[in-house]
Parts: C-alpha cells; structure tokens; sequence
C-alpha cells in the first residue's frame, strides 16, 4: 500500500474528484459532512476531544476540518506513504497539525478521538484487525472512534469507486463486516449511520438525510465506536 501511495501522492486530489465529480460535489464537501456528522454525534455525548488522530490521512486534507469542527488542540495525521506526508506537511504549515508515519508515532492511549475515512478498503483483510489494534491503543481509555467506510450496498459507490484508479481493486467493507472487526478488535459499537444518498442535482432533499441515516443506502456508513479493554 505505501509505495502504491506514494505513487498517486501528487495527483491524489484530482484522480479523487475526478472519481466523485458523478456526484456534483467535490472532496472537500463529503470531507466538511464527514467530520460534521462526527462532530455532532459527538456534542451528542459530551465529547469534546484536545487530541485527534487522523488515521490513513494521506495528503491532509481532512485534518484541518477536524482541527476546526472538533475544536481540538492538536491533530496528529499518520499513513503509511511518506511521499502523501510530504504533500500534507506542504498543503496545512500549521502547528497544530502534525504528520507522521505509522511507524513514526507509538500508540499510547494519546488520543481521545480517532477519525478515518475509506482507509481499510486498501487494508489487506488479514491485516485489519492488526490495522484496528493500532488505533485501539492509540486512544484512551473510553476515547471514541469515528470508522467511516463507502456502502458497497449503494450502486453509486461502485461506479464512483470505478472511476477512480487507486479504488479499482479496493476491497469494500459490508457494514455487518466492519462492526464484527470492530467488535473483535475491542470496540463497543454504539452506532452506524449512512450518509451521502442525494448527489447535487438533488441538494434540495439533502435536509432529510439526518432521518435517513439509519437505513443502508447512503454513500458512505459511520461506525462510531468505543475503546473498550482489550
């Protein structure tokens, strides 16, 4: 994965929006939603995080919206391509966002929120647990994780996915899929939701879709978790 990564790192952004233009909308709308339904979700418990992790982060262009929405102190992103770091490092000169390699930063129960997006569709199935051991342990005791994977339910994700050439061969994740690896690698599931089910042209319907969140038909799914004892 890292060297294929290293590859795309100075063109991921537009082979992305290539692949999500069939929406109407851009990577940066579905990253501003993402985190703003974490962030919401989050309020809802109380949670209000200093320290964030951005796992599989890439070029970064998440970290700022979660440094901005959660109101944290400092994000920490970490992938394994250290030509998509560099990019990041390049793209986000703010002390309060760091990058590294996985390599680079030991878990220690640092954080008390973890946030990934369309990482472990490109994670080997016999490594995902070892992949969630990780950001296990790099969160506090009862630290929450925000799991984002794309629905292979919903037939808009395929053809988007289709259309982008790093996610040809991705693996998807079924939601009954990822809350078993979750559930076995030490989390507490406490919720799914699916968003993104109204491209554009159809933006008008888009303030239903917090109703809908719970029926499997959105773009993408959150699994919002806990860290419980390993």
């Amino acid at each position: 994965m890292e060297s294929r990564f290293d590859d795309y790192a100075g063109n991921y952004d537009s082979a992305l929006n290539l692949g999500l233009s069939l929406s109407g909308e851009s990577k940066e709308y579905f990253a501003h939603q993402r985190v703003r339904w974490l962030a919401a979700r989050l309020s809802d418990l109380g949670v209000q995080p200093s320290h964030v992790l951005d796992y599989g982060c890439g070029t970064g262009g998440t970290s700022p919206e979660l440094l901005e929405q959660l109101h944290a102190r400092m994000i920490i992103g970490v992938d394994a391509s250290r030509e998509s770091l560099d990019v990041a490092r390049r793209m986000h000169a703010d002390p309060r966002l760091q990058f590294k390699t996985m390599s680079d930063l030991e878990p220690s129960g640092q954080f008390e929120v973890v946030y990934c997006n369309g990482v472990f569709h490109h994670v080997e199935p016999g490594q995902r647990l070892d992949a969630l051991g990780y950001v296990h342990r790099s969160l506090s005791e009862g630290g929450y994780f925000g799991f984002w994977e794309n629905n292979p339910w919903n037939p808009g994700t395929r053809l988007v996915m289709r259309r982008i050439p790093f996610d040809r061969d991705a693996k998807l994740l079924s939601p009954p899929l990822a809350r078993e690896l979750l559930t076995r690698a030490g989390f507490n599931v406490l919720r799914t939701d699916f968003l993104f089910l109204f491209p554009r042209v159809l933006s008008a319907l888009r303030r239903l879709e917090g109703r809908l969140a719970r029926f499997p038909v959105g773009a993408q799914y959150m699994v919002l978790c806990r860290k419980g004892k390993w």
